[in-house]
């Protein structure tokens, strides 16, 4: 097969890349160009911020700030906005539109998701939000926790985020 065979199987395949990749064509795609990714920073009243307990073969198990790889033709604040959905299970989130930090990740030890842009935004919930966690415990991926300090087992590619912890 060429590669106009190849990329014609693609797009019959994938019709609609903006709705997300099959996992085989995303990892590949990802051991051949950076990866664009919003992180939410989310600090209550008292200071407290947001985590997830994340267990992921690349990244690692732990804690981690929520976040999400834009797709294709999506904007940074649709993204912000999808992530805070998916993840913390709100409809909406307020956010600063101008990021707090802009990183570049290169793991040299990862073919796969090797390589990042991580853009970091300020975001706030209301008050009265209180991270639900039906039916999963705190060391199932997912569980949503507030921590008064970095914990000790954020994921090591988050550390680019502590002096904002």
């Amino acid at each position: 097969m060429n590669f106009t065979d190849a990329i014609a199987f693609l797009e019959k395949e994938v019709p609609n890349p903006s709705a997300g990749l099959p996992d085989e064509l995303f990892y590949y795609i990802s051991k051949t160009t950076p990866l664009v990714n919003v992180d939410l920073l989310i600090k209550d009243e008292n200071g407290r911020i947001l985590l997830a307990w994340r267990e992921d073969p690349i990244a690692g198990i732990g804690w981690h700030i929520p976040g999400g790889i834009i797709r294709f033709k999506e904007t940074f604040a649709e993204r912000v906005q999808k992530v805070a959905q998916l993840e913390l299970g709100v409809d909406s989130i307020q956010h600063d539109p101008t990021p707090l930090a802009l990183n570049q990740l290169i793991l040299d030890d990862h073919e796969i998701r090797g390589h990042f842009i991580s853009i970091l935004y300020n975001c706030s919930l209301p008050e009265t939000f209180i991270p639900e966690n039906r039916g999963i415990f705190n060391t199932d991926p997912g569980y949503l926790m507030w921590h008064d300090t970095c914990p000790d087992n954020l994921l090591k590619v988050q550390n680019i985020y502590k002096d904002f912890l």
